[in-house]
């Protein structure tokens, strides 16, 4: 009885959620064969956690990235084009996004000082987490790949995305441009407002910024849906038919719960900022690795942001 009372309410129904999820999760690792990987539009894997550095079992850490691999190129060996490091606390629903410039320049174990972006190319995405983890300090969980064709069908899969923009600018895939505040986008549309720089007075530092946006308003489109009958299943079956992983499904359940623990008005995003000059010839960030490491302490047993950016 004291069940069924609970369930009524809106633990209820987060309760409800998750075991869903679960159940859904479990069949699916039963009855859906996995892709393979060149066929696969997205990929999640354990990060490569180096000795010494910890966080509370309370917070998940996701490296998010965006590969900039063309049509018959490996998403997980192609350069990153996005790059965001998510901590997520499962208990309170805090989470902090950091955003990494991909032209930040910084030492790749085993590659000598590159672009941070190359490391997807020499070494996949346990070497990407583990260039990222040292410059903000905390080391990755899990790390999550989409291609254009993946990050496509997922915004297009919940329906598109409402994404509030600090800028006005045009774009040939979007005729009445994008406008200050709110704008609905398609999945090609959020894409290219995920990747675009020139039109902004920072460049990378704003495209870093609009891509945490862009996550923004997938939470939003997500949770909104959350209650919907079948809009979470579907999305679960969705995204394990279209994603290539090593992860047992009580992982995928862990990542399921993170998703649905996150709570909008607790989501906080800073990108790290740094200068720009020359290397090699080419145009590079030198990241500010004091403020990299500042923030990632900030966030790394809580996944909350006090401190500020």
């Amino acid at each position: 009885m004291k069940v069924l009372t609970a369930l009524t309410g809106l633990h209820g129904r987060v309760l409800r959620r998750v075991l869903v999820l679960g159940v859904v999760l479990a069949l699916t690792a039963l009855v859906v064969p996995p892709p393979t990987f060149r066929d696969a539009p997205a990929s999640l894997v354990r990060g490569q956690v180096a000795a010494g550095v910890d966080h509370s079992r309370d917070v998940v850490w996701i490296l998010f990235l965006g590969s900039d691999a063309r049509p018959g190129q490996s998403i997980t060996r192609s350069r990153a084009d996005a790059i965001q490091m998510t901590g997520i606390n499962l208990r309170t629903g805090d989470a902090t996004m950091i955003g990494i410039p991909r032209d930040s320049y910084v030492n790749i174990p085993g590659h000598g000082s590159e672009k941070i972006n190359a490391a997807l190319y020499f070494g996949g995405p346990k070497l990407m987490g583990q260039a990222v983890g040292d410059l903000v300090g905390v080391q990755p969980d899990y790390v999550f790949t989409a291609g254009f064709d993946g990050f496509r069908q997922m915004v297009n899969a919940i329906g598109g995305v409402t994404v509030n923009s600090r800028f006005a600018f045009s774009d040939p895939v979007r005729p009445q441009g994008y406008r200050v505040g709110p704008n609905k986008l398609n999945g090609f549309q959020a894409m290219i407002f995920a990747r675009i720089r020139k039109s902004f007075p920072r460049g990378d530092f704003d495209r870093s910024a609009n891509q945490q946006d862009v996550m923004r308003g997938i939470l939003s489109q997500v949770r909104g849906g959350m209650d919907k009958p079948g809009f979470m299943e579907r999305g679960v079956l969705s995204a394990v038919r279209h994603l290539n992983t090593d992860l047992k499904p009580s992982e995928l359940y862990r990542l399921a719960q993170a998703g649905t623990a996150v709570e909008l008005r607790r989501l906080r995003g800073c990108v790290v900022l740094g200068g720009i000059g020359t290397a090699g010839g080419a145009s590079v960030v030198f990241p500010n690795v004091a403020q990299a490491r500042r923030i990632g302490n900030d966030a790394r047993d809580d996944g909350k942001l006090d401190r500020g950016c």
